[in-house]
This record gives C-alpha cells, structure tokens and sequence, in this order.
C-alpha cells in the first residue's frame, strides 16, 4: 500500500508540473492565433472548449450534474457570473500576451494570491494573522512602485488578479468539479461567442475562413489547450495535498515571466525590478506562513489522534482514523477551489 501511495504521489507530482507547466508556456502559443484579434480568439476559445469538455464528459458518462445544475436558479447564477468574469479574464490574457505584456501579465497571476486575501478580509470579514497583513502591505507597496515604473497603475496585471480571485470566490460557493464546471461556464459563453465568429464571417473578417486550414486548425486546437492543463490539473488534485498544488501554481507566472523577459525580451527597467521583487517578498511572506500554519495543524490532529488511542477501544481507533483520513481527503468544495485554475491562461 505504501508503494501504491509513493506511486499515486509521483503521477499527481508529474501532473501538477504538466499542468502547470502548460499554463506557463502558453503565451507561445497565443502568437501563433494571428493576424487573428482576441476577440476573435477568445470567442473561438469558447466554442471550441465546449466542444471538447463535451466530449470528454461524454467518455467519462457524467452529466447527471447538469440537470441538477438547471433546477438550482441560484448556482446557475452563480455559474453565469463565473463565465462573464473568466471571459474578462482570458479575453485580456490574450490580448496582453498578443500585444507585448506578457511580463506584467505574468504579475497578475503573481499578485492573485494577494487579492484573494484581500478580498476575504473585505468581502467575507476574514481575520488576517500579522503576516498575512505584512505580506498584503508589501503587496500594495509593490503596485505603489510599479506604477510609478510603468507611469501608469499595472491594470492589466490588476484586471487579471482581481477577475482571476472573484472567479475562484464564485467557484468555490458552486463547488463544481473542474470538467464540469469548465462546460457549464463554456455553454454559457457558447451563443454568445457563436454570434460574434458568424457576424464576423458575414463581413469577410473571420480568419477561420480568410488564413488558409493550419491557421482554421491552430484556432480549433484552443479548446485542447484550455482543457488539457485542466485534466492534468484534476489528476493531480485528487493525488497530491492542496498545499503542494497551492506551491506547484507558482510555476505558471515565474514561466510567464521567464519568457516574456528572455524569448520576447520585453523591458525591465530596474524600478519595475523593484516593484517584482516586492510581489516576490510578500509571496514568500504568504507561503511561509501558510506552511507554519499547515504544521501547526497537523501536530495538532496528530496530537488528538494520540489522545484518542489511549481512551478508546482499538477497534474505535481505526474508525477514529479512518474518519480523519476522510475528513482530510478533498472534497467536492475543496475541488472546487482549485479547479479555477481552468481560468488560467
């Protein structure tokens, strides 16, 4: 049993650094959608993700979701909101990667943590620890210096972070898995996007139509780029603790960063240096004490579990244990959270 867990480990490993992976080296792939705008990329990205997640929905045989989705006005509502804001997201990702931002929008996803944080405090009354405020702090310093480096506020970086934490907020009171929450979203999308490529195509300006079958075939492959980081995501998800994922998504902005600096050699003056490494220091504040705070947990639970086994019956024990490995594991609304990484570029 233990080689079975090292082993269901490691591929939740491999598939967390795919997916990750993917979403980071992404923006090599949005340059090769033109002469084609965003819009037109995004409304194809809509469609053709539909189509894809339909069809894999269709192998695994699970849409007994959907109808219960339609009788629930509420997180059909909540699921509309979700779509209209990933659409905000993805439309500016692709327009900022196609128009030489791929470094501040790699910031973005650097800083979302940050607003995720923020947003709790104001929105839903969370108490921050000190570190946490310390790290916010630094965070807002950081958008304080960037902006005066840039000579205007970082907004594509602050649009995708604060699209990218309302998304996940809305996903998490959803609590939908992330194949299923990525159709019922793209259904939404479907019409809409639909409309735009045929309006489009009427006035002659598709280049679906105008830039030969690789150019149609490259456009069609969005929905394979959108969901199959997402599968690999949802194979590490069930693998893998949520810490570690919450560690491994760091991968995609320092890629993001990495390219937009080395292959598309965007600028990087030593004030906009400063205003990162700023992002970068509240991050470490962030992990750090996330992790301390994991720790403190577990000694926790540990220490309770031992308390257990000295005061009841050894066949009590084990149901004790097993309960906890099952309170542990993640759940449908701890899978929910994660799977807004299929908001990801």
């Amino acid at each position: 049993m233990a080689g079975k867990s090292k082993g269901e480990h490691r591929i939740g490993l491999l598939n967390g650094f795919a997916a990750y992976g993917m979403w980071g080296l992404v923006p090599l792939f949005w340059p090769l959608l033109k002469p084609a705008g965003a819009l037109e990329i995004l409304a194809h990205r809509m469609v053709w993700s539909l189509l894809v997640v339909a069809v894999a929905l269709l192998f695994v045989r699970r849409w007994a979701w959907a109808g219960q989705l339609l009788r629930q006005p509420r997180r059909l509502g909540l699921i509309t909101v979700a779509a209209t804001v990933i659409t905000v997201n993805w439309g500016v990702y692709i327009w900022a990667v196609n128009s030489g931002h791929v470094v501040e929008a790699s910031l973005g996803y650097f800083i979302n943590p940050l607003v995720t944080i923020a947003m709790g405090v104001l929105l839903l009354k969370e108490r921050l620890r000190p570190v946490q405020w310390a790290a916010v702090a630094t965070g807002l310093a950081a958008v304080v210096v960037l902006t005066v480096g840039y000579g205007r506020p970082p907004w594509i970086s602050l649009v995708l972070a604060f699209s990218f934490a309302t998304y996940g907020l809305v996903k998490k009171k959803v609590a939908l898995g992330g194949l299923e929450s990525l159709a019922a979203e793209t259904a939404i999308q479907f019409l809409p996007a639909l409309g735009y490529l045929l309006w489009i195509g009427a006035h002659g300006e598709a280049g679906f139509v105008n830039d030969g079958a690789g150019h149609a075939a490259l456009l069609a492959s969005t929905g394979l780029v959108t969901a199959i980081p997402l599968v690999c995501f949802g194979a590490a998800a069930i693998r893998v603790p949520l810490s570690t994922l919450g560690l491994l998504q760091y991968l995609a902005p320092v890629f993001q960063f990495l390219l937009g600096i080395l292959y598309f050699h965007e600028a990087m003056p030593p004030e906009r240096w400063a205003g990162f490494a700023l992002v970068w220091l509240a991050l470490m504040l962030l992990t750090g004490d996330a992790l301390r705070s994991a720790r403190r947990t577990a000694r926790t639970l540990a220490g309770q579990a031992g308390v257990a086994a000295t005061t009841v019956p050894s066949g009590t024990v084990r149901a004790v244990r097993h309960t906890e490995s099952v309170a542990s594991a993640p759940g449908p609304e701890a899978a929910a959270e994660p799977s807004a990484e299929s908001a990801r570029p």
